[in-house]
C-alpha cells in the first residue's frame, strides 16, 4: 500500500561531516508500524505473518578496513563489525544512515553529534541491518522481530548470494486449521466484513482513516475514500472471507485484508495474495493483535491452497527483497509549502518556486486520449510484455486490466483512477500510463484540510520493448508521457504527484522535477526466498539511471 511520505529539504539531506546526523531527514512512519501495536511491527500485504525476531549476537572483532562507503564497509565486515564500525568516518556514517533511516530516531536524541556517532559505532550488525536502536520507538519492534523469526521468510543471518530461490515451507490444505485462533481477551471476537454492506464498509473506512498511516511528525494521515477501498479490496477474484476484523462489543477495532494476485519472480509465476490494510485502533496497540491478525489472514489464504504472498512496509523486517524510495512532484507548490509538505530551499522565494513547478496547459503527445473499454485487449498485451522486463512484477489478465485501469466507480462519480493510451495511425496502442488518487488529511493546518495526491500507477511503451533496450529512446519517450501525465493530474486538481524509484522511473524523475521524499518502501515475499532485486537507487539511496529497478510491482 502507499506510504505517507513528504519531500525533504535537499539542502539538508546531504550536510557536511560535522552535521552527519542532524542533516538526514526523518523517515515517514511505516504504515504497517503505525497501524500496528506499540510492541509489534505489522506489515502491509502478505498472507502470513509479519514479524521476525533477530537474536543479538555477541560482538566479534573484525579486521575490515573502511571503504569509500559505509555500506561497503559493513558488507565486508558482516557480523564481525565492532572494529570496522570504529573506523567509519562521519561522512560514511551519514551515508549509511541515509540507507537506514529507522536508526535515526535514537541517535538524534544524543546530547551531541560525537555522542551519536559513538552510539552508532556500538550497534551490532543485527541492530544496524534491521534498523533497531538501543532505545526510542524502535525498541517497540522487538516483539515483531521475534514473531518474524517463526515465519517462512529469509532471515538477516542468511547470505543472499547463497539463496536457493523458491518456497521455504511446503504445506497441504488438509493440514490447515479450519477455525481461527482463539483471541486472548474475551471481549474480542473475530468478524468477516461484508464490503457490499454499506454500514460495514463505513466501519472499515472509519478505522483506516482514523488509525492507519501517518507521517512521523503526525502532520499528515492517508485518507482512503470509499471508492478507492472498493477498487483496491474488491478486485477480480476477491473473497469476502479475506476481509477480516476484530470487534470489541460493537466496535471494529482491527482490520486486515488480502486479494489474489499472480506474481512473477524472475521466471517463476505464483498464484499468490497481496496483504494490505493491517490496522489496529490506537488505544489497543500493545495488545499483540498484529501477529494474531497476520496468522489469521495466513490461515484463510492457505485454505485456498495459496502459500505465497507479497507485502510492503516502511520499516525493515526480515528480509526485504527490494527497497524503493518515494519521490514527489509539486503541482500546487504553494499549498504544499503552507501545510509543511514541501520545504523552502535555502534563499528561495515563493514566486520562484511557483514558477519552477508551473506546467503547460495542454498535453503534447499526438494520439493521447483516455483509455476506453475497447482498449482493454491492447493495454493487456502491451503492459504484460513491458512488465516482463522486471524481476518482480504482476501478471495481469483481461479482467484485471479492466478493473484496475477502467475505473469501476466512474459512473457514480467516484473516480479513483485515470488511465490514458496513445493510439497510432494504424489503431495500435503504443503507449499507456495511469495514476490513482489518494488523499491525505492535513492534521495541523488551519488553512487546508487535505492534500490531493496522484500516485503513478502502471505504464508501458513500445519504446521500451526493443532488444536490447535503447535507453536514450526510452528515456525520451517516458519523459514525454510523464510530462503529459503531470499536466493531466494538474488539470484534475491534484496538489502533488508521487512515484517510487521502481520500474524505469529513474529515467524521468529528475527531469520532471520530482524531489526525493523521506519515505522508503520495502518489498517482502512471504514463504518465498529470492535473491535481492534492484530498487532503482544506488548505495547512497540516490537515483541510479545506469542500474534501473527490477521492481515492476506497484502497490496501493
Amino acid at each position: 500500500m502507499a506510504q505517507e511520505s513528504k519531500q525533504v529539504d535537499p539542502t539538508k539531506e546531504l550536510g557536511g561531516a560535522g552535521d552527519a546526523l542532524g542533516s538526514v531527514a526523518k523517515p515517514a512512519t511505516d504504515p504497517a508500524h503505525e497501524s500496528g501495536s506499540e510492541d509489534e511491527t505489522a506489515t502491509q500485504g502478505a498472507p502470513g505473518s509479519p514479524d521476525g525476531g533477530v537474536k543479538k549476537k555477541k560482538k566479534n572483532k573484525g579486521k575490515g578496513k573502511a571503504k569509500d562507503s559505509a555500506e561497503q564497509e559493513i558488507s565486508k565486515a558482516t557480523d564481525k563489525t565492532a572494529d570496522a564500525l570504529s573506523k567509519l568516518s562521519p561522512k560514511q556514517i551519514q551515508e549509511f544512515l541515509s540507507l537506514n533511516p529507522a536508526l535515526l530516531n535514537h541517535l538524534q536524541q544524543s546530547s551531541s553529534v560525537d555522542d551519536a556517532m559513538e552510539a552508532f559505532k556500538k550497534l551490532n550488525i543485527q541492530e544496524i541491518m534491521t534498523g533497531l536502536a538501543t532505545s526510542g520507538k524502535n525498541v517497540k519492534d522487538m516483539g515483531a522481530y521475534k514473531f518474524w523469526a517463526t515465519q517462512p521468510v529469509p532471515q538477516f543471518n542468511e547470505k543472499p548470494e547463497e539463496f536457493q530461490e523458491g518456497p521455504l515451507r511446503i504445506q497441504k490444505v488438509e493440514d490447515i486449521a479450519t477455525e481461527p485462533e482463539k483471541l486472548a481477551l474475551e471481549k474480542f471476537r473475530w468478524v468477516v466484513l461484508d464490503l457490499n454492506n454499506e454500514d460495514e464498509m463505513t466501519e472499515v473506512e472509519k478505522i483506516l482513516n482514523g488509525h492507519y498511516v501517518e507521517d512521523d511528525e503526525a502532520m499528515f494521515r492517508l485518507k482512503y475514500s470509499r471508492s478507492i477501498l472498493k477498487w483496491s479490496l474488491m478486485s477480480p477474484g476477491w473473497k469476502k472471507q479475506w476481509h477480516i476484523g476484530i470487534r470489541s462489543g460493537n466496535t471494529l477495532c482491527a482490520f486486515i485484508s488480502a486479494i489474489p494476485v499472480e506474481i512473477r519472480v524472475r521466471d517463476k509465476v505464483m498464484h499468490s495474495s497481496e496483504v494490505n490494510f493491517l490496522c489496529i485502533h490506537k488505544k489497543l496497540r500493545g495488545k499483540r493483535l498484529a501477529p494474531v491478525l497476520i496468522k489469521e489472514i495466513t490461515r484463510v489464504v492457505n485454505l485456498e491452497g495459496i502459500w505465497q504472498a507479497i507485502y510492503t512496509g516502511g520499516v525493515v523486517l526480515p528480509r526485504p527483497v527490494s527497497t524503493c524510495r518515494y519521490y514527489h512532484r509539486a503541482l500546487d507548490w504553494l499549498k504544499l509549502y503552507e501545510v509543511g509538505f514541501s520545504p523552502m530551499p535555502s534563499g528561495g522565494k515563493v514566486q520562484t518556486q511557483v514558477r519552477k513547478y508551473k506546467l503547460p496547459d495542454n498535453t503534447a503527445t499526438p494520439g493521447l486520449r483516455p483509455m476506453e473499454a475497447k482498449d482493454v485487449g491492447g493495454v493487456d498485451n502491451l503492459l504484460n510484455r513491458y512488465l516482463k522486463r522486471y524481476d518482480l512484477a504482476p501478471v495481469f489478465n483481461r479482467e484485471e486490466v479492466e478493473h484496475w485501469f477502467l475505473n469501476p466507480n466512474e459512473k457514480s462519480g467516484e473516480k479513483c483512477v485515470w488511465s490514458y493510451v496513445v493510439e497510432g495511425d494504424d489503431g495500435k496502442i503504443t503507449d499507456f500510463f495511469s495514476f490513482f488518487c489518494l488523499e491525505s488529511s492535513v492534521i495541523q493546518s488551519a488553512k487546508h484540510s487535505s492534500i490531493r495526491a496522484g500516485y503513478l500507477f502502471y505504464y508501458a511503451t513500445e519504446a521500451g520493448l526493443t532488444t536490447p533496450v535503447e535507453k536514450p529512446v526510452l528515456k525520451k519517450r517516458l519523459n514525454e508521457l510523464m510530462g503529459d501525465a503531470l499536466i493531466l493530474a494538474k488539470r484534475y486538481k491534484f496538489d502533488v504527484f508521487n512515484a517510487l524509484s521502481l520500474m524505469d522511473n529513474a529515467l524521468f524523475l529528475e527531469q520532471q522535477k520530482f524531489g526525493p521524499g523521506d519515505g522508503q518502501l520495502h518489498y517482502y515475499l512471504f514463504n518465498y526466498k529470492a535473491k535481492p532485486i534492484a530498487g532503482g537507487v544506488d548505495a547512497r539511496n540516490q537515483l541510479d539511471e545506469d542500474k534501473l529497478s527490477g521492481v515492476g510491482f506497484v502497490n496501493i
